[in-house]
């Protein structure tokens, strides 16, 4: 179950630096807020699928339950329960709910879902 596959590594490592690049420089509504959250499943997903062998629905829906389930502890304000002051803890946990961003993770793992069925219908027709 436990296997490196560098190719979901190198995804990862691609789609964070994208991120940094938006959380850096992008001060926007549209991009910032949902665009980080569409990616962050898939990093999360490329992270996960780059050292532990699973199929991709089982992956896709964990990581889904898992964006979801940060997202109920933004709902419940987990950070100011826990008394968390660290700003980068802050930004990483996250501080607000919004439907906006279940909507985007939503939309995030449809994404990876079609991408991986795309290419897997590719390398079966080699």
């Amino acid at each position: 179950m436990i296997k490196f596959n560098y190719k979901y590594c190198i995804a990862a490592i691609i789609i964070f630096l994208v991120e940094v690049l938006i959380a850096l420089y992008v001060k926007d509504e549209i991009i910032r807020p949902y665009g980080g959250d569409f990616l962050v499943v898939m990093l999360v997903y490329c992270a996960l699928k780059s050292i532990v062998n699973l199929p991709v629905k089982t992956a896709a829906i964990a990581v889904l339950l898992f964006a979801y389930c940060i997202e109920f502890l933004q709902y419940v304000r987990i950070v100011d329960v826990l008394g968390i002051k660290n700003r980068a803890l802050r930004i990483i946990i996250g501080t607000s709910f919004e439907w906006g961003d279940i909507v985007a993770y939503t939309l995030g793992v449809i994404t990876i879902v079609l991408i991986e069925k795309a290419r897997a219908k590719k390398f079966s027709t080699l």
